[in-house]
């Protein structure tokens, strides 16, 4: 059944366990977007973002997965941090704001940075295709907008995976969030719409009684649950860099710190 990991009480398949980095410029509703996803209200107030990690945990046809959410504002101005946390991401939202054209710009040299990050990892010298996904966030300020959808094509490429959103309204976030499981191999279901949340409590005794007592919970199981866990910490700079060494190895001898 594959790798195994643990989180607090739960074993995941090493396959189900995915980490979505999101990265951008400060400003941009970052932060909003990631409460969207947790199923929280948009906050009005602003605050910069040291670092935010969030834990969502999911019970979806029968199998469990765990999406790990990173958002590490704080290393915008240390490159090394912010290439590690690049080089253990599964999935990328970059996010930019309609109403900034230089947090456009920003965001396509994170893209390029991203790029060419997992490129050396995997030590190809092709471009390497990447899940990404690119946000255009404050799509309800329509009267300041200075990016437009032709703008994006032309910076970013055609090909990339763009959509127009509003974390204060809710507008596109739906459909952003399913592009965004499905590029990163995810079920659909782990879009905040397609899932009801329970208490984590809640959550580990259903696991807890599926695996325990088959069927007794099964009317329960058999509807797509999630659960925020309060207690997620970000895991230690060493921890990543062994995931990153440990990646890198599977394909070639190491040669160096791929943080360099």
């Amino acid at each position: 059944t594959g790798i195994k990991i643990s989180s607090s009480d739960m074993t995941y398949d090493l396959g189900n366990c995915h980490r979505i980095v999101v990265l951008g410029a400060p400003r941009v509703g970052k932060t909003n977007i990631l409460r969207r996803f947790m199923g929280k209200d948009f906050e009005e107030s602003y605050e910069p973002t040291i670092e935010d990690f969030h834990r969502k945990l999911f019970h979806i046809g029968g199998e469990a997965y765990q999406v790990d959410l990173l958002d590490a504002a704080s290393e915008r101005d240390f490159p090394a941090k912010r290439r590690l946390s690049i080089l253990t991401g599964d999935i990328f939202l970059l996010v930019f704001s309609l109403d900034d054209r230089e947090s456009l710009s920003e965001a396509c040299e994170l893209l390029s940075e991203i790029k060419a990050a997992k490129a050396k990892l995997l030590k190809l010298k092709q471009p390497v295709r990447v899940p990404v996904i690119v946000c255009g966030n404050k799509g309800d300020l329509d009267s300041e907008r200075v990016v437009r959808r032709p703008d994006v094509g032309k910076i970013l490429g055609e090909d990339i995976s763009f959509f127009e959103t509003s974390a204060k309204t809710g507008t596109g976030l739906d459909a952003m969030f399913r592009a965004l499981a499905s590029l990163g191999g995810l079920p659909h279901e782990t879009s905040p719409s397609r899932h009801q949340v329970i208490p984590i409590l809640t959550y580990r005794s259903l696991y807890v009684g599926q695996r325990g007592r088959r069927g007794s919970r099964t009317r329960v199981l058999s509807a797509p649950c999630a659960a925020v866990d309060p207690l997620a910490r970000r895991p230690s700079f060493n921890s990543d860099l062994q995931l990153v060494l440990g990646s890198s190895t599977k394909h070639n001898k190491p040669e160096k710190c791929q943080i360099q």
